[in-house]
C-alpha cells in the first residue's frame, strides 16, 4: 500500500511538471536570416524567385556570348549551386539560344526565367512559342514586353498586350509586364492596370536611371522621381525586379558596388534584383554583398 501511494505520489508529480512544460510560453525563435538565395514573392503574381537573379544580356549578351557557349553554361550551373533560380534572358540577346541547354536537367519547378519581346512582331504568339522551344520549357514564368521608352506606349502596344494575355490564358507563360527604359514610359506601365510585372532601372548612384527623355538615357539622372514611381507599384501590388544595379557595369569601384548593393536591399519595393555575370568571382561577391546587407 506504501508502494502504491508513493508511486501514485510520483507520477501526481511528473503530471505536474509536464503540465508546467506545456503552459510555459515558448522561447522566442530567432528572426531568420534574410540572404541572396531566399526564394522571395514576386508581388501578387505569387511566382517564386531567388532575391538575385543572373541577368544574360550585359551589352545585349555580348559579355556572357564572349565566354563561349560552355563556359556559359557553366557559370549558369554555378550560379544555380549557390542557389540563384532566376535567370533572365531577351530575344535580342546574344544569349538567347544559349540559355535552354544551359539550364537543361535543372529542374523546371525550381526555376524562374524571365524574358522579353521587343519591337511589334506581326505573329506575337509565334514569338511567345518560339521561347518555348528556344528555352526546351512549356511555360515561361515571366514575359516582358522589352525596353519601353515612349509616353502612352500602352496605345500602341495594345495589341502585344493583348496577345501576351491570351498566352497566358493559353499558360504559355505565367506573368507578364515589362520592361522601361525613360520615365514617361514607367509612368505608363505603372498607371496600366495590364502591367504585374516591371522591370526597373534603379541605383543609388542614378547611372543609367530612367529620365523625362523619350531615349534610353545613358547618363546619370535623379534617383527620387524613379523611387515615387516604385513606391506606387508597390501600392498596386506590383511585382518589381530592380535592375543595372552596377551601373551597366560602370561599377568599377568596389564601393560604388558596394552602395548600390546595400541601397537595393534596403528599399522594400524591390522584390529581387538582377546582375549580370561574367565571372564565379562576381556571382560570389554579389551574393556576399547581398548577405551582409541584409544581416
Amino acid at each position: 500500500m506504501n508502494q502504491n501511494r508513493h508511486t501514485r505520489r510520483q507520477f501526481l508529480k511528473s503530471s505536474a511538471a509536464a503540465s508546467a512544460l506545456l503552459l510555459a510560453p515558448l522561447p522566442l525563435m530567432a528572426a531568420s536570416k534574410r540572404t541572396a538565395a531566399d526564394q522571395v514573392t514576386l508581388g501578387k503574381t505569387g511566382l517564386k524567385l531567388s532575391r538575385l537573379g543572373f541577368g544574360t544580356g550585359s551589352n545585349s549578351g555580348q559579355v556572357q556570348h564572349d565566354l563561349g557557349q560552355e563556359q556559359f553554361k557553366n557559370l549558369i550551373r554555378y550560379a544555380y549551386d549557390q542557389g540563384i533560380t532566376y535567370f533572365d534572358c531577351a530575344q535580342s540577346y546574344h544569349t538567347f539560344h544559349w540559355l535552354g541547354g544551359a539550364i537543361k536537367g535543372l529542374p523546371r519547378d525550381k526555376l524562374f526565367i524571365q524574358s522579353k519581346i521587343g519591337g511589334q512582331p506581326e505573329d506575337i504568339l509565334a514569338e511567345i512559342d518560339r521561347h518555348r522551344k528556344v528555352y526546351d520549357t512549356d511555360y515561361v514564368d515571366s514575359m516582358l514586353i522589352h525596353c519601353m521608352v515612349r509616353n502612352n506606349w500602352t496605345d500602341p502596344w495594345k495589341r502585344i498586350m493583348d496577345a501576351f494575355d491570351e498566352a497566358k490564358e493559353k499558360k504559355w507563360i505565367r506573368a507578364k509586364g515589362v520592361s522601361c527604359h525613360s520615365l514617361p514610359a514607367l509612368r505608363g506601365a505603372r498607371q496600366s492596370d495590364w502591367t504585374e510585372v516591371h522591370l526597373v532601372r534603379v541605383n543609388p548612384q542614378g547611372a543609367f536611371m530612367d529620365s523625362e527623355q523619350e531615349s534610353i538615357n545613358m547618363s546619370t539622372s535623379p534617383v527620387a522621381p524613379v523611387l515615387q514611381e516604385l513606391q506606387s507599384m508597390r501600392a498596386k501590388g506590383r511585382g518589381v525586379i530592380g535592375m543595372k544595379m552596377v551601373g551597366n557595369g560602370t561599377f568599377v569601384q568596389a564601393a560604388d558596388r558596394e552602395k548600390a548593393i546595400r541601397f537595393a536591399m534596403s528599399r522594400p519595393e524591390l522584390d529581387a534584383v538582377v546582375i549580370g555575370f561574367k565571372s564565379r568571382a562576381e556571382i560570389d561577391e554579389a551574393i556576399g554583398r547581398i548577405n551582409a546587407a541584409l544581416a
